[in-house]
Formats: C-alpha cells, structure tokens, sequence
C-alpha cells in the first residue's frame, strides 16, 4: 500500500517583517532546516501560518515562492480553506498551477454548515483540481464544526483524489475510527494526528505520519519517533515520544499560539527568523517568553 503523503510533515510558520510583508529569507532557513532535519513534506498556511489572517493575494505570494524554492526536495502542501468557497476553489486551482503536490482545506468556520453543503464544499474543491491530491483538515476546536468518520468516508467515496485527513482533535478514540471506518473504502487513506501526543498510537493504529507545530523547533522528536517506528524499533520509539508527550503544554501559553512556535523556533533553531504575528495575534509577552525559556529547558530542548 503507497499512500500519497506519510511521515512527518510540519505545519510551517508564516513569516513576516515588522511592516507585514512576506519575509522570504526567513522562510528559506526554516524551509532549509526542516528539509535538512529529514522531514517528509512541509504545509504551508495551515493553522499555525496564519492563513486566516492574511489575504488571498498574500496567501498566493507564499505559494508562489516556497513552491520553486523547494524545488521537490519534499513534498508541498498548501492550504487553501476558507469560509468562502469561490476562494478556496480559486486558491486550490493556484496551488495546482504553482506546481503543489497537494492542497489541504479545512471546513468553513463561520457558519456551521450542513452535511449537504459541507460535502459540495470538499467536492468542488476536489473536482476543480482533480487529479491533484486533497487532505481534508479537521479541527472541530476552531471550526465548531466536527469532520466525522462517516462524512470524511462519504467524501471520499465521491471523489478519487480525496486521499487523507489531518486530524487536530484530541481524541484517539476519534483518530482510529478514522483510520477504521474511512480505510474500510480507501486502503491508502491517510490519517495524520495534529496533536503530538496522539502519534505514537496513531502510528500503531494504521494512521500515515503526523502534520504537528513542534516539528518547526523540533524536528528531531518527531523524525525519529517515525523512524524508529518504521524500522520496527519501539522500545526506541516510545523514548523520543516521550519528549513529543511534553509539547502541547507550550502551546498553552498564548492563544493563538502562532507567536509561541516562533519563539521556540528562535530559541532551539534559528536564531536570526523574524518572529512577527499577524493581528490580531500579538508578540509573545517577556514574561511568558522567560515561561516558554523555561519549559524548553525542563523538556531538555535547549541548554
């Protein structure tokens, strides 16, 4: 069975200068240091690249550039959800035309739309881009709205190039029936948990890898545990998935979290990226910075 997309694949930071343009040499050392960090793919405009603050223009500058600068080392996700439809179909087809691997669309999350429209809205998306790769995107804790197993299945018993989940849901019961009731009908179904510590049990569930925040300060964590995982070595599996179980905590400290992951970023990695946040987020407080410094020191991820 060969899934489309597997493995670890970050959900890249957005990365913007003090006036909040696209900061593209930023962009390039962190696009660099997950590729030499042996990442699978990289997502770019999910949650934590702040998709749902900046414009479609904005959202279509990124694309354009992190596509050719990648330059296939990896594979390219790109998000393209929205509460309107008409441009999350018009981002898909960019993305498509930037030369993605794939495209990555959460539901809309205004309304609560009903199963009717919520599946004409992925169908649309689908069709328009066919037969490029989509991963539906579930995150029912800033949606409202939850993706259930029934629906993703009818989904993607309606379209061919429906070919995984991501999974922001804490819950394992509702990640394995995933896994369950949509490989029923789609062997190579991919499921991919958003929260760090569902991966180890995902992984041994059936699901393909993990689309997790902490894969852009540490990579290794998640790289590993995948590896070990692979090559059948669980006991070693289980030791860097330890360290993975200690991640959501830091997410806590602010909401929403993007200024968090860049801070990090800037502490375990690189030193030199910008860490501006688009409003309505606000740069992460000096104290909280000292709490964030803390913590990456109590989980052994700096020094």
């Amino acid at each position: 069975m060969e899934r489309a997309f597997e493995g670890i694949i970050p959900p890249i930071s957005s990365f913007f200068t003090p006036d909040f343009k696209i900061d593209k040499e930023s962009y390039k050392k962190q696009i660099d240091f997950l590729i030499e960090n042996g990442v699978n793919g990289i997502f770019f405009l999910g949650t934590g690249g702040e998709f749902s603050q900046m414009s479609a223009a904005e959202r279509k500058e990124v694309a354009e550039f992190v596509v050719p600068y990648v330059n296939k080392r990896v594979k390219v996700l790109i998000g393209v959800g929205s509460t309107n439809m008409r441009e999350a179909v018009d981002l898909a087809v960019h993305a498509k035309e930037c030369g993605a691997d794939g495209v990555v669309a959460i539901n809309p999350y205004y309304w609560k739309v009903s199963r009717e429209k919520l599946l004409n809205y992925f169908s649309q998306i689908a069709k328009n881009i066919a037969p490029l790769p989509l991963i539906l995107y579930n995150f029912p804790g800033l949606t409202g709205q939850d993706l259930d197993p029934e629906f993703v299945k009818e989904v993607v018993v309606n379209n061919q190039n429906v070919v995984g989940i991501k999974e922001t849901i804490d819950s394992i019961g509702h990640i394995t029936s995933m896994i369950n009731t949509v490989c029923a009908v789609k062997p190579d179904f991919a499921v991919f948990n958003g929260f760090d510590n569902h991966f180890l049990t995902n992984l041994m569930a059936g699901g393909a890898g993990m689309i997790s925040a902490s894969g852009n300060f540490a990579p290794y964590y998640s790289v590993a545990t995948y590896k070990y995982f692979k090559e059948g070595d669980i006991a070693n599996a289980c030791k860097t998935f330890a360290t993975l179980m200690k991640m959501p905590d830091l997410y806590a400290l602010d909401n929403p979290f993007v200024n968090v992951v860049k801070e990090a970023t800037k502490l375990c990695a690189l030193k030199d990226i910008s860490t501006v946040v688009l409003p309505p987020s606000l740069p992460l407080p000096e104290e909280k910075k000292k709490l964030l410094k803390e913590k990456l020191l109590n989980i052994v991820l700096i020094k």
